[in-house]
């Protein structure tokens, strides 16, 4: 079995690649950057320019699924610029990769799984989502989903199974929201933001990795919710964080006001509140290792203290 990975080396990709070859699955990845391609352990690279619509046709050979995770940061203030190059590299990439599976023989690839993200869920304090809603949040982010997944619907006349996986709060301190919320707890300036009752449907990076393999292991088609069982509200979260590096929380929560002002529009992520089900893959067979929030943090965070801890002692 070979899987070919985009986005490979980001915090998700990263994770998905570690899973891979824990089980001995080779894995094939693509990237921009032609000082990161490398063939040795397992891993192979090939470079690609989604930008150009450029792609080595050999990262194909021998591959039965692929993972598409490529797309540029939202977290980078929402300039127009910056808008452009969130939804065309997300676009971009998917285009490339579809007109080169037009291009070669596709009967030994069974499974694409594509990422997405809950963004795509009207902002709601009070209503509950699943996979079958329609309506689509009037804001950037929601805009770029919806395009995303049409993008994404398209490689369904392929005959392999397509799937695409909307993407929660990812818990990990290799990257992603969670180390930009502990480091201000832990020097005694955290707090929740605006209300605080905004909800977080959050995942561990460990049962995402699970889910991406899940879904390619078992040629699941349709779209499901990267995220955990329980969602929580902002307010919780804060304080869940608080409690695992064991602080306290002395300010006020902070007004949306003011993170717009230093943010700007791309500070709408923050306060939107999604409350997301992970119903439909549990039906499928997946189980979490991670359900309730306050042993996912004290799993990501304390395995970061230890790595830490154990740096220190090596190095210093």
């Amino acid at each position: 079995m070979c899987i070919l990975i985009t986005g490979a080396t980001g915090l998700i990709g990263n994770a998905i690649v570690q899973k891979c070859r824990d089980n001995d699955v080779n894995v094939n990845f693509l990237t921009t950057r032609k000082h990161k391609i490398k063939d040795k352990d397992g891993l192979k690279g090939f470079y690609w320019n989604p930008r150009k619509g450029e792609i080595d046709l050999a990262c194909f050979e021998g591959v039965t699924a692929v993972i598409n995770l490529a797309g540029s940061s939202i977290s980078q203030r929402w300039t127009k610029a910056n808008k452009k190059k969130i939804l065309n590299s997300r676009l971009d990439s998917l285009r490339t990769l579809r007109s080169a599976l037009e291009k070669i023989d596709t009967s030994e690839i069974t499974s694409f799984v594509s990422a997405s993200a809950i963004g795509i869920y009207p902002h709601s304090f009070d209503h509950y989502y699943t996979e079958e809603e329609k309506d689509v949040d009037d804001s950037f982010l929601g805009e770029v989903v919806s395009k995303w997944e049409q993008e994404i619907q398209l490689f369904t006349k392929f005959p392999f199974s397509v799937a695409a996986l909307r993407v929660g709060l990812v818990l990990s301190m290799d990257g992603g929201a969670l180390p930009a919320m502990v480091r201000p707890i832990k020097a005694y300036v955290g707090a929740a933001f605006g209300s605080g009752e905004q909800w977080q449907s959050w995942i561990h990076i460990e049962d995402l990795a699970r889910q991406f393999i899940f879904i390619v292991d078992h040629s699941l088609e349709g779209t499901f919710n990267g995220v955990a069982p329980n969602p929580v509200t902002n307010n919780r979260l804060v304080k869940e964080v608080a409690e695992v590096v064991n602080r306290p929380l002395i300010l006020p929560n902070i007004p949306q006001g003011l993170m717009r002002l230093i943010l700007g529009e791309m500070s709408f992520i923050l306060f939107a509140s999604q409350r997301v089900s992970s119903k439909k893959i549990e039906e499928e067979g997946f189980d979490f290792y991670y359900k309730n929030i306050c042993s996912a943090l004290e799993n990501v965070i304390q395995s970061e203290e230890k790595k830490s801890d154990i740096y220190k002692k090596e190095f210093v």
